[in-house]
């Protein structure tokens, strides 16, 4: 039975292993099809512990969640401060380094997203991801446009769109479509893929200056 042989060796390293395993599990299964036994199983640990860290299993679904993009929430916020191409591509960076290990996690997001609008994974996706997608629009690329910085005749909510898909299509292609491309997505891909991102929001929406043209 669950974690009468595998007894966490400190709290961190059991909170962190039931974190490690939901991930895995909520990507690979509906989240109905997940129960806490599973989880704590894989995690070789007692299953009462996913009550004492989280409360139940959507309070893990959330932290799981949380945990994953908060990395990608920081960096956005740099983002949003500095308001520039350089931010702009680290920002993809770094979402491409936390998905590269878990390249499904984007197909769990849209799976939820087409859940009814109360359920619960839907909603903890919703409240998460609204404001990194609002802000795109709303801190970054309408004042770019404000600025002068777009190019004339680019409009700020495709441009989010726009950067929106160079960030997910890689995860959410369909792994046969990949193959025939010949294509990897591991990270030394994806931080190539990043570069090269960043070259085409470079030429493509951003106005020319006197350093771009000369």
């Amino acid at each position: 039975m669950a974690g009468k042989a595998g007894r966490p060796t400190g709290v961190s390293d059991a909170r962190q292993r039931l974190i490690h395993q939901a991930r895995l599990l909520f990507v690979a299964l509906p989240y109905s099809k997940v129960s806490t036994r599973m989880i704590a199983t894989r995690a070789d640990v007692n299953v009462a512990l996913i009550r004492y860290y989280f409360g139940n299993k959507a309070g893990l679904f959330e932290t799981m969640l949380r945990e994953t993009v908060e990395p990608i929430q920081s960096q956005f916020a740099k983002v949003l401060n500095k308001g520039d191409i350089e931010s702009i591509g680290e920002l993809m960076r770094t979402y491409y380094r936390i998905m590269a290990p878990n390249p499904d996690l984007p197909k769990l997001n849209s799976r939820a997203m087409m859940m009814e609008p109360g359920a619960l994974q839907r909603q903890t996706i919703e409240n998460m991801f609204s404001n990194i997608a609002y802000s795109a629009t709303e801190l970054m690329f309408k004042p770019m446009k404000l600025k002068g910085q777009l190019r004339e005749g680019i409009n700020p909510d495709k441009a989010r769109m726009t950067f929106i898909s160079m960030m997910v299509f890689p995860f959410v292609a369909p792994p046969a479509m990949l193959e025939l491309q010949g294509i990897k997505l591991d990270e030394a891909y994806l931080m190539e893929l990043a570069d090269h991102n960043v070259r085409v929001l470079t030429q493509g929406i951003l106005a020319e200056t006197e350093d771009s043209s000369a």
